[in-house]
């Protein structure tokens, strides 16, 4: 087996794990991929989970490839935030959340933080239809906001809310109150709760 037969089966996946190839070549040498990797013919993600150097330049690509080599998770948080435009700041690192431990990696296509939660919070995500045919998992608004609050409780001010800078065209057109209560309540956290009640107080919803 050469270098050709191993792109034309897994190029279009975008992303795999060494998984994927022993199903496929069950005698396949790993050793290859050291080997192609060194000659820049694949980028290697984290360990056991490799891409090919084409898709460095596809737009968005990094949040396919953050959804692939942590899963379960989804694009959340301060990244998702930017996405929708709610929040100025231009994000560099990718951030998401899982079920997995907390954790963090750094290959070609940039840095990927994820944050813990429990099982029963994994929600409030869509599966945004991908280029390659595949799709991105990724947080609605209300349950990025919802995250963030979560995730990092020293949001507990009017002050440190303002703070966010919120783009408030956003919240008075596209941000849905309803569904935000709705998923506030699912967390079961009277502190969160409390958070999110003065989120809408300060920014008037």
């Amino acid at each position: 087996m050469n270098y050709l037969q191993f792109r034309n089966r897994f190029f279009e996946l975008g992303c795999f794990g060494v998984h994927q190839i022993y199903a496929w070549r069950a005698d396949f040498d790993k050793g290859n991929l050291t080997r192609w990797t060194k000659q820049n013919l694949l980028v290697k993600l984290r360990n056991g989970h490799y891409s090919f150097p084409e898709y460095l330049h596809q737009p968005d690509f990094a949040f396919f490839v953050s959804n692939r080599i942590y899963r379960p998770s989804y694009v959340s948080l301060h990244t998702a935030l930017a996405f929708y435009g709610m929040i100025p700041e231009a994000v560099v690192q990718i951030s998401a959340v899982s079920t997995l431990k907390k954790a963090s990696f750094e290959n070609a296509f940039g840095a990927f933080s994820y944050q813990q939660v429990a099982p029963d919070l994994l929600f409030g995500y869509d599966a945004k239809p991908f280029s390659n045919g595949g799709t991105l998992s990724f947080a609605q608004p209300e349950k990025a906001l919802l995250d963030l609050l979560y995730l990092y409780p020293f949001y507990n001010t009017a002050q440190e809310l303002e703070e966010l800078r919120l783009d408030e065209d956003f919240l008075q057109r596209d941000f849905n109150v309803e569904l935000f209560n709705k998923y506030a309540c699912q967390f079961h956290s009277k502190a969160l709760s409390k958070r999110a009640e003065l989120l809408l107080k300060t920014y008037n919803l």
